[in-house]
């Protein structure tokens, strides 16, 4: 396997799949997810040898270092009796762990685990309680797009526990819960779609919130992160009892066309034949969502990540700037200035010119934050995300004043 990394023989790689991991994963999408980490972190130095974590189970974990120009990440496998790879991450180093940020006490909350929808794809949750008999403001946490957990957990950052620690802190109910593409991925149905992916577990957690006794039920809020951010109006317009939204670092760009743009932009950190390929395959993919020829048959290895055409063809259809601008409810609308996976330019533009003259909606630009709200200087690169790191307080401050006034 290391031997084939240092090549980058991609299609090798895949071939020593099995066969549920070569249905979610195809060629293209390991050489972007490869080329994205190694332009991130100045490109790779050298790649190690694999180690085992344990020699009886099945599948065995097995661990290869990369090291890059700046630090480096992991190549985490899972190997199987069979020889097959049935698991395979792209990791941060391991090192530091999540610490409350300094913004936090935890003796000012309370926190309880939840489950949410019921069934097969029912997901947990938690809910953080501030102290005291209320009623308070609540919100329901929304991450960004991938398979995350409650906290939106990357290496040693918790971005969205962040923000429920602090948010708690400052007498706000805040309930978040893991994605049901982390928690049951092999359950989905081949026509799954974004609205899937949100829709009934957030509206499950408005619902929740509505019980509880500490909760002002006329004051829930949704607060979405990126793509979390984009579902947020969609999901407002499903329950108009929803009293505001929240959306920080929220996509408006069509997602095809952002990951064309976000491909360039890290394939440009660290150049090379190989994330050159990636951007040429990523770009030939996004021309087929964006063109008539896509249908709920293509093939999903055909198509950028390796979503369905159904995922494709919902998301394409969906305008969430438009969607917004129907809704009645206040937003307030937070966008990093270094943030070059959603941008001032390419995004946020987008926002002010439909909501910007609306009093309703309260739009802050961040300056010095990344697309996690974290505080930094110079270029933003991926690497940033594997140091650790909290959201900005300012970012905080921000949102839980919005919240005490609606």
């Amino acid at each position: 396997m290391a031997a084939l990394l240092r090549t980058e023989s991609f299609a090798e790689i895949v071939e020593r799949f099995a066969p549920p991991l070569r249905a979610a994963v195809n060629a293209d999408a390991l050489r972007l997810a490869w080329a994205a980490e190694a332009a991130g972190r100045g490109g790779i130095t050298a790649i190690g040898e694999p180690v085992s974590e344990a020699d009886e189970t099945d599948p065995v974990r097995v661990r290869i270092p990369v090291t890059c120009a700046d630090g480096g990440f992991t190549v985490v496998t899972s190997v199987g009796g069979d020889g097959l790879l049935h698991g395979l991450r792209l990791a941060p180093e391991d090192g530091a762990e999540w610490q409350p940020p300094h913004y936090a006490d935890p003796a000012r909350f309370t926190e309880r685990d939840v489950l949410l929808g019921t069934g097969a794809l029912a997901v947990p949750g938690t809910l953080s309680l501030p102290v005291g008999p209320g009623p308070w403001p609540a919100a329901v946490l929304l991450s960004g797009g991938g398979a995350f957990d409650r906290d939106e957990s990357s290496g040693p950052n918790k971005p969205l526990k962040d923000l429920a620690w602090g948010l708690a802190t400052r007498q706000v109910a805040v309930l978040r819960f893991d994605k049901v593409t982390f928690a049951h991925p092999d359950r989905l149905p081949p026509d799954f779609t974004m609205a899937d992916e949100y829709l009934p577990h957030a509206r499950a957690a408005v619902q929740l919130l509505r019980q509880q006794p500490e909760v002002d039920p006329n004051r829930i809020h949704l607060l979405g992160h990126s793509m979390g951010g984009k579902v947020a109006p969609r999901i407002a317009a499903a329950d108009p009892s929803i009293a505001g939204l929240v959306l920080l670092a929220a996509d408006a760009q069509p997602m095809h066309e952002a990951a064309v743009r976000v491909a360039r932009h890290l394939a440009a950190l660290a150049p090379s034949p190989g994330a050159d390929e990636a951007v040429a395959a990523l770009t030939r993919q996004a021309a087929l969502v964006a063109g008539s020829d896509l249908t709920p048959d293509t093939p999903s290895d055909l198509l950028p990540f390796g979503l369905s055409a159904p995922y494709w063809l919902d998301l394409r259809a969906y305008d969430p700037v438009s969607t917004a601008a129907g809704l009645t409810c206040p937003m307030l609308i937070l966008q990093g200035g270094r943030d070059y996976q959603v941008t001032v330019a390419d995004d946020l533009t987008r926002w002010r010119a439909v909501l910007g003259d609306r009093s309703e909606a309260v739009i802050r630009i961040h300056q010095d934050s990344n697309h996690l709200f974290f505080s930094g200087s110079g270029r933003a690169t991926p690497a940033e995300y594997a140091r650790p790191g909290h959201v900005e307080p300012a970012v905080v401050d921000d949102i839980a004043t919005w919240l005490a006034r609606h």
